[in-house]
């Protein structure tokens, strides 16, 4: 079998067609494909509160490649979320419409705890130790997911209005950042030892720029310490001496930010990257879909 994700967020849409190994709950999943457009929804939806008739026109197209490479691929299912940008876009159902009617692709708009609920089925809990509890950070454009594990169970979980192209934009507010502080206050100092775990495009590329081994957390001064590296480049010496692309370059520095606040705030020292995220959610939730 062959499922596709498509993941439509804030600053990248991705597809992440896998093949299924067994058809079974603990099914495991190779990735064949995975194709990131960077289209940046985010700026126009959380500053105008509408997407423009240019995005969603490039939006559409996206979604009509990623239908034909379904097909090509003989994709058996697939699921398509979209994010903060399109739950703020006045014109999201609109948008909804005009993907099914012109690429055949059934859109749904997820709210903050289903986003949440969605990153948690990637199975991260497998990927850690049962005995330790955890804060898992998800930080994308226009939010940032948090839930706290426990005996490899989620206890709670809450999604911010705080990310990147919300904070490139100014559009993140000191009130949301105070509710943010005192949910990790209510939720995270009763636990003694708390690990972070990290997933997001940008904790990725911060791990791989870390040179940490897989499999090892990357200490809070760690990415205290890249975060001063990458913040003593500007934005054009990030793309030409650095060689980060040019839609990973500015929002790299706010997801740090937002990463070192977290862990700050929750007396967290080091941070797990499993590098699973969205669409690995959405590949696992298809199996479960299809098992029932």
């Amino acid at each position: 079998m062959r499922y596709a994700a498509i993941d439509i967020g804030s600053n990248a849409i991705r597809l992440l067609i896998a093949d299924i190994n067994e058809p079974s709950r603990n099914a495991s999943f190779k990735k064949n494909t995975l194709i990131r457009v960077p289209l940046r929804l985010g700026d126009d939806a959380f500053l105008d509160k509408k997407i423009s008739d240019k995005k969603v026109a490039e939006l559409v197209k996206t979604m009509v490649a990623f239908r034909n490479l379904m097909d090509v691929y003989k994709v058996t299912d697939y699921m398509a979320c979209a994010t903060s940008a399109m739950r703020e876009a006045k014109n999201g159902k609109e948008i909804v419409k005009k993907v099914l009617d012109e690429a055949n692709i059934e859109l749904e708009i997820v709210e903050g705890q289903r986003e949440a609920n969605i990153i948690y089925s990637s199975h991260v809990n497998e990927q850690i130790d049962i005995k330790k509890n955890y804060l898992y950070i998800d930080v994308g454009g226009g939010s940032t997911e948090l839930s706290v594990f426990s005996d490899g169970q989620p206890e709670v979980s809450r999604s911010f209005n705080i990310g990147t192209i919300r904070m490139l934009d100014n559009q993140d507010k000191q009130e949301t950042w105070d509710e943010l502080k005192e949910w990790i206050k209510d939720n995270c100092r009763k636990y003694k030892s708390l690990s972070g775990i990290g997933t997001g495009g940008n904790i990725n590329k911060l791990f791989r720029i870390s040179e940490e081994k897989e499999g090892q957390p990357l200490t809070f001064n760690q990415l205290k310490t890249i975060y001063n590296h990458l913040n003593s480049f500007s934005l054009k010496e990030r793309i030409s001496v650095l060689g980060l692309n040019q839609d990973r370059a500015d929002v790299i520095i706010p997801a740090c930010e937002i990463y070192l606040t977290v862990l700050k705030w929750a007396g967290i020292k080091q941070i797990y990257v499993p590098r699973v995220g969205m669409v690995d959610g959405i590949v696992q939730m298809l199996i479960e879909k299809n098992l029932k």
